[in-house]
């Protein structure tokens, strides 16, 4: 099952993204490899999406994480670690991550990967060698020796598939729910949507809680955020109130506290040092 490359997000080398082939592109929503040299400036901030996703360091033995209130608080990773559903940023090190790839799940679609349930790891990093062990360096150690981004890239594709060791089984209730939530963060109803799956609201909960490691109100929340990112980074002339309106917010005062909530900064500042150094909505330049 060779990787099927997106005509939309493919990049010319070093930068290589890949959708997975099924079965894992059911889980996995892209697997990514970046080599660049080091940035003007030396860290990130990292938006919340919602979803775990790892990465794997292949220019140091280690990864960093700073506290964004206090980056003089760092934290130190294996250069193979985890980020669990993040629902507010975190800082990274860009001198550090000059070669690394990594894979990026879909909401809920990580469960057969990690062998524990996604909620355990709300808004937490780990060493991936705490879920699976020495296979973890092992598959490093691979990567390493791999001759090319595309070859990597197959063989991280083979070792989330070994992983799962045939369990790929999702669970359709949450996929449904997930589905109806992204495509409308802002107006959803969750009770409508409860209804529909035949769960009462509490077991509802309880299992996308499981499987996507927070509330449904909470992952709207977050992806509405997301939504805002992707419109104030368009390059399209922001209007603030529009926004907040079209976002579904109460008022101005209620869309800049969520933004803050996720981000760590007002909106305005988020877009000013966005234009300094535009990339990935996700990932802002910390100046």
């Amino acid at each position: 099952m060779p990787l099927h490359a997106s005509r939309s997000r493919i990049a010319t080398m070093p930068h290589l993204h890949v959708i997975p082939a099924p079965p894992l592109s059911r889980f996995v929503e892209l697997l990514w490899y970046y080599e660049e040299p080091p940035k003007p400036h030396a860290k990130e901030r990292l938006m919340p999406d919602g979803c775990v996703s790892f990465i794997i360091n292949l220019a140091e033995d280690e990864t960093r994480l700073y506290d964004p209130d206090d980056v003089s608080k760092v934290t130190r990773f294996s250069p193979c670690s985890l980020s669990g559903p993040q629902t507010k940023c975190f800082v990274i090190d860009t001198d550090e991550q000059t070669c690394v790839l990594g894979a990026s799940f879909r909401a809920g679609g990580a469960v057969p990967f990690l062998g524990l349930p996604s909620d355990e790891l709300h808004n937490q990093h780990l060493n991936l060698e705490d879920l699976w062990g020495f296979r973890a360096r092992e598959l490093r150690e691979r990567l390493l020796a791999a001759p090319d981004p595309r070859a990597k890239l197959r063989m991280l594709e083979l070792a989330l598939l070994e992983r799962a060791a045939g369990m790929l089984d999702g669970e359709p209730v949450v996929e449904y729910a997930v589905q109806n939530f992204l495509a409308q963060p802002e107006t959803v109803k969750i009770a409508e949507v409860s209804d529909k799956t035949g769960f009462s609201t509490r077991r509802f909960i309880e299992l996308f809680k499981l499987h996507v490691g927070m509330t449904p109100k909470l992952f709207c929340r977050v992806r509405r955020f997301q939504r805002v990112l992707t419109c104030i980074t368009s390059g399209q002339p922001v209007n603030w109130a529009g926004i907040a309106l079209d976002g579904g917010y109460f008022d101005q005062a209620h869309f800049i506290h969520d933004f803050r909530a996720f981000s760590g900064i007002n909106p305005s500042k988020y877009l000013a040092d966005y234009k300094d150094f535009p990339r990935h909505p996700n990932h802002l330049p910390l100046v």
